[in-house]
């Protein structure tokens, strides 16, 4: 009976060992946002080969939208560069991010006689992007594809920024599905999204950077909008709440260095600079 019980236990170690291998991939994330973790954003580079640019790119995103370096670019008549469309869309939890993805022809945004397809919406806490220093509470970025007759995808990201106030119209469209959203990976509708309602165009930042989450992929086309909107605590911390553990305190990456490049800020003649 003795070593019945031995081998008993011996199969349950074995056993318990067996789950606790298969569950620590999904509990470690591949890349994380905490500067003293091991796969944290100064680590990132060094994860996977793929990966390499995050570590020697030398036009990274995101960066500081500074009033020392920027250059003003005075623009006649309206500064509206895009034309959305109400569309369907779903709701999905990436794990280290919630976003919103359009189905169909949800519009475009024109940049430089080129026109870039509204794909996705998602959120990060607090903002990526900082103006003169001062870092916000929330960045939405809308990611716009191009594309090419190679058969690649130009790729071009609206941001905007958010502080603490009130709630903003298009999380309150969506919190009802944050509250019960699906597993990581998983996606559910959400019926209709208007992304016209996002934005204002009356000013905007310009430049050429990179993606802020691996692969930090370079060439990409940033435009944010100089209006800071608003967002309530209870929607920023319900983004929290749906999202993996160890990316709810943050999924924001530090800012990278300018390294000599253009910014502009693109204003209306017919509208007061600040």
């Amino acid at each position: 009976m003795k070593r019945i019980s031995i081998a008993i236990s011996l199969i349950s170690i074995l056993f318990c060992s067996a789950i606790l291998t298969r569950a620590l991939p999904e509990d470690e994330p591949e890349f994380g946002y905490d500067e003293d973790s091991a796969n944290g954003p100064q680590y990132w580079g060094d994860i996977k080969e793929a990966w390499e640019t995050c570590k020697t790119g030398q036009i990274q995103s995101p960066i500081d939208l500074s009033t020392n370096v920027v250059q003003v670019i005075p623009k006649s008549g309206s500064l509206k560069y895009w034309t959305y469309n109400p569309q369907y869309a779903t709701l999905s939890n990436r794990g280290h991010d919630v976003a919103v993805n359009l189905r169909g022809d949800a519009g475009s945004i024109d940049i430089d006689g080129s026109s870039f397809f509204l794909q996705q919406i998602h959120w990060h806490w607090p903002s990526e992007h900082t103006i003169d220093g001062r870092r916000y509470d929330l960045e939405l970025h809308m990611v716009h594809v191009s594309p090419q007759a190679d058969g690649t995808n130009k790729t071009a990201v609206v941001g905007v920024l958010y502080e603490y106030g009130s709630p903003d119209p298009l999380l309150s469209r969506v919190e009802q599905y944050l509250v019960d959203i699906p597993k990581e990976n998983e996606e559910e509708s959400v019926g209709e999204i208007d992304p016209s309602e996002i934005m204002s165009g009356k000013m905007f930042y310009r430049y050429i950077g990179s993606l802020t989450a691996p692969p930090c992929t370079e060439g990409i086309i940033w435009t944010i909008d100089k209006e800071i909107r608003t967002v309530s605590i209870g929607q920023v911390e319900l983004l929290k709440n749906t999202v993996l553990i160890p990316y709810a305190p943050r999924n924001a990456r530090p800012l990278q260095p300018l390294n000599q490049r253009n910014l502009r800020l693109y204003v209306s003649k017919n509208k007061p600079l600040y």
